[in-house]
């Protein structure tokens, strides 16, 4: 990977399409759009444009032609998009013609993003928030991501930043005037005060659910006895037959699980073999030890066993199944009676699975955080307890340099090569 090359890709979705977007960025980019289109339209103003090949007649395409001048782009390098007729062909042939031209080339996963990262156009919290948010598909998912993209975390690290300079010019003060009587004497409380705000607030969000819940759906399971009804109604929650029904006991034998949304919110419903302890069928005892071991690590679990019989789980909402079957037993309020078969109760479950699951996934107004930010805001957050624990200078002075060197790693301004392939690899080739 070259930085120096200029780059181009398909940016929008796979031919064939109404349009496609090409977009180009890097040195020669201009060069590209005056050999194609003839002339270089006005910066961020759609011209109309005939795109030819230098020093031949043959039309390629009529597209309409946008630059926008570095460092003021997307990528902080001249940037040109060319919004061609969307046909296989036809994005054949422009991205051919493109790559005709010296110091050009085909753009790798994320790079377009990568360049935008190494200009200084956005950090690595606003690039993750960005990839979350391309791979959004509730929602919930898209307002957490918004957050991330849109600046709200790095702003958070950017005041404790500011804050934790403050600090340790403070104990730089200290450590070089110390036995001068303009020195402020009360800086050590200044510092355990100032680590403490900061403390306090990267305990809040760490507070927060983390933003897996977000991506990879909460885990609702069913679970109880043999022939309680749990198939037949997670059918009927997801709308679909993805499980097999029948009378005979120990039917399913392993799990279940069908990814849905309910009220914006990714779930993932886990059907489990019926709980019992007198089978005697080797297989059906695996999957029994499966559906143990799903309840132990559902979000949520619906019990359709007898009231009460169910595990000790934080959040477990009591269903009495097949409610329309003659001789119900019926379970207390707020137990939820349902009835597959008639579509009764299934309304209400769905309800109140998705308000239990918003107590269970962050709040849609707040950032949500992945687990390497967790990990760097955990040590930024030990670093500074550590501070207000000792009364060594040089120590508190360390201490606070370990705090800015983990809020560097988490905007990326101190970064491995490895990290950055890791984070920008995910995303799709022109992004």
């Amino acid at each position: 990977m070259h930085s120096a090359d200029t780059i181009f890709a398909l940016s929008s979705g796979a031919p064939p399409a109404a349009i496609a977007i090409i977009r180009i960025s890097g040195g020669v980019a201009f060069d590209v759009v005056r050999g194609l289109a003839g002339k270089l339209p006005r910066p961020r103003r759609a011209s109309l444009n005939v795109l030819r090949l230098p020093g031949n007649t043959e039309v390629l395409d009529e597209a309409l032609v946008l630059v926008f001048p570095g460092p003021n782009s997307a990528t902080g390098e001249d940037l040109a998009e060319l919004h061609v007729h969307g046909g296989r062909a036809v994005v054949r042939a422009v991205e051919d013609a493109i790559a005709s031209f010296p110091l050009t080339r085909r753009a790798e996963a994320g790079e377009f993003t990568r360049r935008a990262f190494a200009n200084g156009r956005i950090d690595l919290n606003e690039a993750e928030g960005l990839a979350d948010l391309l791979a959004a598909e509730t929602e919930w998912q898209r307002k957490a991501a918004s957050l991330m993209f849109g600046g709200a975390f790095s702003t958070a690290i950017e005041g404790w930043r500011q804050e934790v300079l403050r600090l340790s010019a403070l104990t730089e003060a200290e450590l070089d005037f110390s036995d001068e009587d303009d020195v402020d004497s009360q800086n050590k409380d200044a510092i355990t005060i100032g680590c403490g705000m900061i403390c306090a607030a990267i305990d809040a969000t760490l507070a927060n659910p983390p933003v897996e819940k977000l991506k990879d759906g909460l885990r609702v399971v069913l679970a109880g006895p043999p022939n309680s009804g749990k198939s037949t109604l997670l059918n009927a929650l997801v709308g679909r037959d993805a499980a097999i029904v029948s009378d005979i006991a120990g039917t399913t034998r392993d799990m279940i699980e069908v990814p849905v949304s309910v009220a914006g919110i990714s779930l993932l419903f886990t059907d489990t073999a019926g709980l019992r302890d007198d089978s005697t069928d080797v297989i059906e005892r695996i999957g029994i030890d499966r559906s143990h071991a799903a309840m132990q690590q559902a979000d949520i679990l619906l019990w359709l066993g007898k009231e009460g019989s169910g595990p000790a789980h934080p959040s477990v909402i009591e269903v009495a199944p097949k409610s329309d079957a003659e001789g119900h037993e019926k379970k207390q309020p707020p137990a939820i009676n349902v009835s597959a078969f008639e579509g009764t109760g299934i309304t209400e479950l769905l309800q109140t699975v998705s308000e239990r699951a918003k107590d269970l996934i962050p709040p849609p107004d707040q950032f949500a955080v992945n687990a390497r930010q967790r990990m760097l805001l955990t040590e930024v957050a030990a670093a500074l307890s550590a501070c207000t624990d000792v009364e060594d200078w040089l120590i508190i002075g360390e201490n606070l340099r370990q705090a800015r060197r983990s809020l560097d790693a988490l905007t990326g301004r101190a970064h491995t090569e490895e990290l950055l392939d890791n984070i920008f690899g995910k995303f799709c080739v022109g992004k």
